[in-house]
């Protein structure tokens, strides 16, 4: 009988012992597998790197957005406001938005000051540069089905739609605006941009969102430059 009260007031003890200890470490008992999925649980949806990757590229990359936009900016600045230029810049400007829009969800980070700004000289003719963007809109496109390539649908069917449209603007609509420009001496009239569906402020938002205006001004600070209406 003395045995077992001995063993009894043991236990207590050192129940006693370890509630004292929990309570000087100011918290509660938890297993090992409770304390992992604290450390490893986060509030923001996860990306795979790939995609990750493909989202950064198609903003930052040498052909992509922040790039185009910096380009037909170095036109501008050198000859004037003149078409399809501006209105593609203005495209450029959306769809820098809609890229970032989807950085922003996912919780990627991206440089938001344009780096291409201020770096690109314009070419030396007009002429010159319908040529050369016409020539970078087929490499947009080149981009866009490489990026789409990599980023699986099912998972991830916002970002592929929204690169799908940034494609089909370059192929639709900025391809054919620069191939008309080089056979008109490297400009379009309010008239040709007219009959191209490419009026003042058209064609651009393909990715079913809203023109920020907020963001496209911030990419006027950025980087890039090809043209159109890409989200």
């Amino acid at each position: 009988m003395k045995r077992i009260t001995k063993m009894i007031l043991s236990a207590m003890l050192i129940g006693v012992l370890f509630a004292g200890l929990v309570f000087a470490q100011g918290g509660v008992a938890t297993s090992p597998s409770t304390q992992t999925t604290a450390a490893t649980t986060t509030s923001t949806q996860t990306v795979a790197p790939e995609v990750k990757d493909a989202l950064l590229e198609a903003l930052t990359g040498s052909d992509g957005e922040y790039a185009a936009y910096a380009m037909y900016s170095a036109v501008i600045d050198t000859y004037g406001n003149v078409e399809p230029y501006v209105t593609i810049r203005e495209a450029e400007a959306r769809h820098i938005a809609a890229l970032e829009r989807q950085l922003d969800k996912y919780g990627i980070e991206y440089p938001s000051e344009n780096p291409y700004l201020g770096t690109v000289e314009a070419p030396a003719s007009l002429q010159e540069a319908a040529i050369a963007w016409a020539e970078g809109e087929v490499a947009n496109v080149e981009l866009y089905d490489r990026l789409i390539a990599t980023i699986p649908g099912s998972s991830y069917p916002d970002i592929v739609r929204v690169l799908n449209n940034l494609r089909s603007a370059s192929l639709d609509a900025h391809l054919p605006a620069f191939q008309a420009a080089a056979d008109n001496g490297g400009t379009l009239s309010a008239d040709q941009m007219q009959n191209l569906d490419l009026g003042h402020g058209g064609n651009g938002a393909g990715n079913g969102g809203r023109n920020d205006s907020k963001r496209g001004n911030r990419a006027g600070r950025g980087m890039r430059g090809r043209g159109g209406n890409r989200d």
